[in-house]
């Protein structure tokens, strides 16, 4: 969301305000349904143009014709400038001063993630590789052929910045709990479409604040996979934390366990138990989900191990419920190591359910593209959206431990 309030006013009259309010994820939805219009178009040059007028005006701390003591520079007229956003390519007037210190924060604000998902569809015009759709919008957002030397120029600028974040220095803080998982995309490679999959890995401070640590892609979740993503970010300086959250894949439990040496791994907790419901009985089964239910919502560690037991006696030889209570006594013990930790902190490591959120907005993103042209692409995107979502969500909320 762009919002400014444009301040208008004459001699002796009273100042007037008009306030500029942008919506992008709206104007976004129109690009991706390919309804984009020119009048729309025009609607955002205009507010954009008057936002850069209006930090003009800031920067000068003088209106136009204003005479000031406080004056610190003068207009020089305006440039043409190109601005190209996931709602099209813009032409705007960007105002100059005579000593060209002031640079509008327009072209900063705008989102990393937007440019890369407006390369991604570049790059599959370029090597000839794209739908219908994404020609279509490629041709809405930059109105004009697109060329490689184009599409370079722009990876010469975003590929920096996304690597910097990626693999920038973990030494400095403290990361006593981690949250990995993986999820797959798919990418041309070599004439053929594969399939690859994207490492994710969060972490929550001692501060008790979350941060996402890094993104890797690579060929499918494996054991040398894993490690080599927990390597890569022991390499940037991460400690073995106390505790490694996640799903049950062996592979990644076999990583764990080699790369981080005296590590507890905490099962995730919500897919355990859909693992047990699953191989309950869909009839007949509601004493058993009730109880199943209360081992898990125990407060102490006594609790929730005496209440399995009891659930285990209770249920011991009945045939129905034989695969479910297996699976409940097999796991239980790499389920509740949340019990180990403060009391604060438990909700909030049990489960991989912030990490899936976060993979949530990775995916609406990447679903537009469908099929990468290659993995850096793949890469650009998905590491500038999970740059925003620190930026917008996580570096802006409040110690886990307030919430």
């Amino acid at each position: 969301m762009f919002s400014t309030t444009i301040n208008i006013g004459k001699e002796d009259v009273k100042m007037t305000q008009l306030q500029f309010s942008l919506d992008m994820d709206v104007l976004k939805e129109s690009v991706m349904n390919s309804n984009i219009e020119t009048v729309v178009k025009s609607a955002i040059v205009l507010v954009l143009n008057e936002f850069m007028e209006k930090e003009r005006d800031e920067y000068l701390q003088a209106a136009s014709y204003e005479r000031s003591v406080e004056r610190r520079d003068y207009r020089n007229g305006y440039y043409e400038r190109d601005l190209t956003m996931s709602v099209g390519k813009l032409t705007l007037k960007v105002p100059r001063t005579r000593n060209g210190d002031f640079s509008p924060s327009v072209f900063e604000k705008y989102a990393r993630c937007d440019q890369a998902l407006v390369l991604s569809m570049l790059e599959m015009v370029v090597n000839g590789v794209s739908t219908r759709k994404v020609t279509h919008i490629v041709e809405q957002l930059c109105g004009e052929t697109v060329s490689k030397s184009f599409v370079s120029s722009l990876t010469q600028k975003l590929d920096p910045i996304v690597n910097d974040w990626a693999n920038r220095p973990l030494n400095t803080i403290y990361y006593p709990y981690v949250f990995v998982d993986a999820m797959y995309i798919k990418v041309r490679e070599h004439q053929s479409v594969v399939s690859k999959a994207i490492y994710i890995a969060t972490a929550i401070t001692e501060d008790d604040k979350r941060e996402i640590l890094g993104l890797s892609v690579d060929h499918v979740e494996s054991y040398e996979s894993w490690s080599r993503f927990f390597q890569h970010l022991k390499s940037r300086g991460l400690q073995s934390p106390k505790l490694v959250i996640s799903d049950a894949h062996q592979g990644l439990q076999k990583a764990i366990q080699r790369e981080f040496i005296g590590t507890s791994w905490q099962r995730c907790n919500v897919h355990f138990k859909r693992n047990i419901n699953d191989k309950l009985p869909k009839k007949d089964s509601t004493e058993i989900r009730t109880m199943i239910k209360r081992v898990f919502e125990a407060i102490t560690i006594e609790d929730i191990r005496k209440f399995k037991d009891e659930l285990m006696a209770q249920f011991a030889g009945v045939s129905k419920y034989e695969k479910a209570l297996q699976t409940l006594d097999e796991g239980f013990e790499d389920t509740i190591q949340y019990m180990n930790f403060p009391e604060q902190i438990r909700k909030h490591i049990r489960s991989t359910n912030s990490l899936e959120r976060l993979n949530q907005e990775v995916r609406r993103r990447e679903s537009v593209i469908r099929i990468f042209p290659n993995t850096q692409s793949a890469f650009r995107l998905v590491g500038a959206v999970l740059m925003e979502y620190q930026e917008k969500n996580y570096g802006k909320r409040k110690s886990l431990s307030r919430c």
